[in-house]
């Protein structure tokens, strides 16, 4: 019965439209009104998966990074993400890859200083972009042989060794080079992020205060950089720093390097 008034309903309104249009309404099937009703969701790739994982950790450090917890933020079971992430060491390598990608290593100069000065500033500005990043990018390579890490945080050394022995460094020379470039850099960001995290037990008049209670005949020369510990610069540090370390590369070139 109720099929019935349903059925003569549906008639009366086909009739109704046809009689108001001139035409009959466009049919509309129940699987065409199914998807219109379902939200799409984004395919599940790998870049969607370590976006996602670097967003999160961006926002709520390393800590928070597990696959339960990342199916969530991308709506879906974790299982879902097993194929791009089988366990969280593929997820933190995944991430240090895609952070890599901001880096600005491509050797377009004649310059190789210049080069290498822009490579620095450019790991610094992703180091203070991405923070809760920086444990893992610093440390991963560490954890891992050179023949086991992902390609893509490979490619800036592949990048820095073509421009040394491209600007007349011997290629055993170069990889010294570029042992020593990553690690003041590593350093650099590390101190520079320490130095410049919230500390609420110490401001920069209570270090100095600090700093000018030692005994003066014992740390006479930390004394009188007070003020400097206190104002750290970072991009003035590592620019210093990179004077100092690219004279030497220099000497070593000219040297036979």
């Amino acid at each position: 019965m109720l099929s019935d008034v349903s059925s003569r309903g549906s008639d009366a309104e086909h009739e109704a439209t046809t009689r108001s249009t001139g035409t009959s309404p466009e049919p509309e099937y129940p699987e065409v009104r199914g998807r219109r009703r379902r939200t799409r969701r984004e395919p599940l790739t790998r870049r969607v998966v370590m976006t996602a994982a670097l967003r999160l950790v961006d926002a709520e450090g390393l800590e928070a990074l597990t696959r339960r917890r990342l199916g969530e933020e991308l709506g879906r079971d974790a299982m879902a993400l097993y194929r791009h992430a089988p366990d969280r060491e593929a997820l933190l390598d995944g991430i240090v890859e895609l952070v890599l990608e901001e880096l600005d290593a491509e050797a377009d100069e004649q310059d190789w200083q210049s080069q290498l000065r822009r490579g620095a500033r450019s790991f610094r500005r992703l180091a203070l972009a991405h923070p809760n990043v920086v444990p893992v990018l610093v440390t991963r390579p560490l954890l891992m042989p050179l023949g086991r890490r992902p390609a893509g945080t490979l490619r800036p050394l592949e990048t820095l060794l073509r421009l040394l022995t491209a600007s007349g460094f011997d290629p055993s020379t170069a990889l010294h080079c570029y042992r020593l470039y990553v690690g003041f850099l590593y350093g650099h960001v590390i101190n520079e992020l320490q130095a410049t995290a919230v500390e609420p037990d110490e401001t920069d008049d209570l270090l100095r205060l600090g700093l000018h209670r030692l005994p003066a005949r014992e740390f006479p020369l930390l004394r009188s950089v007070a003020g400097e510990l206190a104002g750290y610069d970072g991009e003035a540090e590592l620019e210093m720093g990179l004077d100092v370390l690219l004279s030497g590369f220099e000497q070593r070139l000219r040297g036979g390097g």
